[in-house]
């Protein structure tokens, strides 16, 4: 089931937020535009006070976010950081409290954390996202959702207050597989358009040329439109960073070693980017992989 944008109207419900980074600060703001009382909480306290400012509830830490709301969001960096905020979480969920992860998690840890939540009568919907900070600012994220039925449904209107395109893909941790899915593709479609632009550039052509006489063709996407421009630019201010596509790749190789697939491409693309990685531009966005051909 696949939802288009509804914009809901929030007002009267308490949401929390946990992980104010580049994708939870705006997403956050997108709650509270919709009408949301916020309640949010980070690692790192400047956001958390810049959000207090304009009148979002701060919160000591994520058990504190949990006894003030019954809907409480992750956006965390890594599956680690996803499991270390659930084990604060689980002493205080009850039931009635959903708990919805953005971020991208490990299918396996996914799972073992829904089936923990659920025994405390709580529910777990896994729902990561897709679109980078642009997306999240402008409130147009394509979101994936794994969880019930009935999980799905409460969520629906606080997703479509930040999202354009909500699926419900499935059961528990469906909805990372289909994250999985997506950075395979971004990851391989970010490596032919480094390489396209550096042998534009390398042959004698003008990069931003080339680029621009070939959209619209069969080799227009979404990313030769933004990340080809950053690309020919040399703008890689960090809308999704390289370290995030690293963690991102190595867990969808680990998601294919678990499911008996070899993915060739996938594992030439992880390389790519940890070599990116190994020469310092791991805080860059990934179309930085560009600076791998051209110099």
């Amino acid at each position: 089931m696949t939802e288009e944008t509804i914009r809901p109207d929030l007002a009267g419900q308490r949401v929390g937020v946990i992980g104010l980074g580049l994708m939870g600060k705006p997403m956050a703001r997108a709650l509270a535009r919709a009408g949301a009382e916020l309640v949010v909480s980070s690692r790192s306290p400047g956001p958390v006070a810049e959000l207090a400012a304009e009148g979002m509830i701060a919160a000591t830490g994520p058990a504190a976010v949990a006894g003030q709301a019954g809907i409480v969001i992750l956006m965390l960096t890594d599956t680690n950081a996803v499991e270390t905020v659930a084990e604060a979480l689980l002493p205080v969920l009850r039931p009635g409290h959903l708990v919805i992860d953005m971020g991208t998690t490990a299918v396996a840890a996914t799972r073992a954390l829904a089936q923990r939540v659920a025994a405390v009568g709580a529910e777990w919907l896994d729902a990561p996202v897709s679109g980078g900070t642009v997306a999240a600012e402008g409130a147009i994220l394509t979101i994936m959702a794994g969880g019930s039925e009935a999980a799905f449904a409460r969520a629906l209107p606080v997703l479509q207050a930040m999202g354009r395109r909500i699926t419900h893909v499935g059961d528990s941790g469906a909805g990372q597989i289909a994250k999985s899915a997506n950075q395979v593709i971004v990851a391989l479609t970010i490596g032919a358009v480094a390489e396209a632009l550096a042998l534009a550039r390398a042959a004698g052509a003008d990069p931003a040329k080339v680029r621009d006489a070939i959209r619209g063709g069969f080799a227009e996407s979404r990313i030769l439109d933004l990340h080809g421009g950053r690309m020919v630019s040399g703008d890689f201010t960090p809308g999704g960073r390289v370290t995030t596509q690293v963690k991102d790749l190595r867990q969808a190789e680990e998601l294919a070693q678990q499911s008996g697939i070899d993915l060739p491409t996938l594992g030439l693309s992880l390389e790519l980017f940890e070599m990116l990685v190994d020469q310092g531009d791991g805080a860059l966005d990934h179309s930085a992989l560009y600076r791998l051909f051209a110099r």
